[in-house]
């Protein structure tokens, strides 16, 4: 451990249950010194065991629905108090798809269920840092997280609507940023990063099939979730400062492969 998060204060959303990125996050800003709340959704915290991670970092949990803009404004009041001042770093790791969790193709989309999983997915995340904006509640050189996935830019089929939300997403993270950082020296950013099998990773079709095939694609494999949780804590340390405004990969190097010897040999014929 190299205490690079000592004395920063932070708010994590969306830790699950121990698969999840914003769990190994949690344990690896513990790890550096780090203080945080915890948040989700109440239906989310029923489902899984987020008071195991509070017990186990010395942390509070905080329920709220990242859609309401009342619970975001008593979420941030509350993790101020509690962790005694401004906010130095926020992990926003919220997905859900509603088509996708009902195997609706995406020619064939329920409409309301579309516009429910753009306000969790992307707008959520608008609506956070709106929130901490007119707030005032980041630190001067905060940082801000929130995690995509390679489907922003490319096509996979089975990624369904998520692929828009994510895309989306990303744009909010560029628009925000840039008065984040102009007005108050916050940054924001979001990695990209490999399929992983979190909760909400597996209830995508072909799931499996997405993993195996970027496993073969990228020149050093799959990132983990842990290999996630720790180039978030780059970015939420003061080692990164003025990187802000991008979308950066943690990917294995996939991002930028054609092809690999893998891959052709699957259909090369002897």
């Amino acid at each position: 451990m190299y205490n690079l998060l000592k004395g920063k204060r932070g708010i994590i959303f969306g830790a699950l249950d121990e698969n999840s990125i914003a769990w190994k996050t949690a344990e690896r800003v513990h790890e550096e010194g780090g203080s945080f709340v915890l948040t989700n959704a109440p239906i989310a915290m029923r489902m899984g065991t987020i008071n195991q991670l509070a017990e186990k970092t010395g942390s509070q949990v905080i329920p709220a629905d990242a859609t309401n803009l009342e619970d975001l404004e008593n979420l941030v009041d509350k993790a101020m108090e509690i962790l005694g001042g401004k906010i130095d770093f926020v992990l926003h790791s919220i997905g859900m798809s509603v088509n996708v969790r009902k195997g609706n193709h995406y020619t064939e989309q329920n409409y309301d269920f579309t516009h429910k999983g753009w306000d969790v997915s992307a707008v959520s995340f608008h609506k956070v840092m709106q929130v901490l904006y007119k707030k005032d509640a980041m630190s001067e050189w905060g940082s801000i997280v929130a995690l995509t996935y390679m489907a922003a830019q490319r096509v996979f089929p089975d990624y369904n609507d998520m692929a828009d939300n994510k895309a989306y997403l990303e744009s909010i993270a560029r628009s925000f940023g840039y008065f984040f950082g102009k007005d108050k020296k916050v940054r924001v950013n979001t990695i990209s990063q490999s399929p992983t099998p979190t909760t909400a990773g597996q209830g995508v079709k072909g799931f499996d099939g997405f993993i195996a095939y970027a496993d073969k694609m990228s020149p050093l494999g799959n990132a983990t979730a842990l290999d996630c949780a720790n180039y978030t804590v780059s970015l939420f340390s003061d080692l990164t400062k003025r990187v802000t405004l991008q979308n950066l990969y943690n990917d294995g190097g996939f991002s930028n492969m054609g092809v690999s010897q893998e891959v052709m040999e699957a259909f090369v014929k002897e």
